[in-house]
């Protein structure tokens, strides 16, 4: 496991949600300062808003890509279409990895959940939930996106 996917999961087990995690790890190559990586980071866990929708885990690694490797002009139709077969390539990826990229399905929920108030993250938290994994899948497929393209 690489250094970025160990440093992800420890964002989440000290707190942070999915998405912040994957961001935060890559605050530095992102050119992100801490506190503005964490607030990027901070509508999206809980596949956005707790909606359990796309993963946090997902969300941040295409945050991350667009911030490091994105295209900027609306005239650039080919970075536009690069970079869209990067996300398709790591949606992939963790979809095979790991069964879906949709928060509800990685934690075997019914359906979305319309409280916005979070669980409180105790032991049986982190037993229960696969999240501090799937962050490290998400940083580990991203790290290895990027490290291609240095």
């Amino acid at each position: 496991m690489s250094e970025k996917a160990l440093l992800a999961g420890r964002y989440f087990k000290e707190g942070y949600n999915c998405c912040q995690s994957v961001v935060l790890a890559f605050a530095p190559e992102a050119g992100l300062d801490e506190k503005t990586a964490a607030r990027l980071g901070s509508s999206f866990g809980g596949g956005m808003g707790r909606l359990r929708e796309v993963c946090g885990a997902v969300s941040g690694m295409f945050l991350v890509l667009g911030l490091v490797q994105g295209y900027d002009s609306p005239a650039d139709a080919c970075g536009k279409a690069v970079q869209y077969a990067r996300v398709q390539k790591l949606a992939r990826q963790f979809r095979d990895e790991n069964g879906s990229i949709v928060c509800r399905e990685l934690l075997g929920l019914a359906e979305h959940t319309s409280c916005p108030v979070p669980e409180k993250r105790t032991k049986a938290y982190y037993r229960k939930r696969p999240c501090a994994e799937l962050v490290a899948c998400a940083a580990e497929f991203l790290d290895q996106e990027l490290q291609k393209n240095i």
